[in-house]
């Protein structure tokens, strides 16, 4: 009988908020959970976004290119947009 394979049903969250719509000003982006037992691809992904560590925060400008980059590590980070 074959075997299925299910990685963590139950794990994670069961939603993730909507994406800010795309502005000209900075997105602040605050890392929220750790990438200790994340694949490679995501832990390269918070490291070219500068996030060095859990509960590291950053101010980038808004680009197509960004919002890739946060679409990957959704659920281990909290994007919010900054007023200037």
């Amino acid at each position: 009988m074959p075997r299925t394979f299910i990685k963590s049903p139950t794990k994670g969250p069961k939603h993730t908020p909507k994406a800010l719509p795309m502005t000209n000003g900075k997105l602040r982006i605050k890392q929220v959970r750790s990438g200790i037992g994340k694949p490679q691809v995501q832990k390269d992904t918070l490291e070219a976004l500068g996030l060095k560590h859990h509960q590291d925060e950053v101010v980038q400008q808004d680009s197509p290119s960004l919002r890739g980059q946060i679409k990957r590590v959704r659920h281990l980070l909290e994007v919010t947009a900054v007023a200037e």
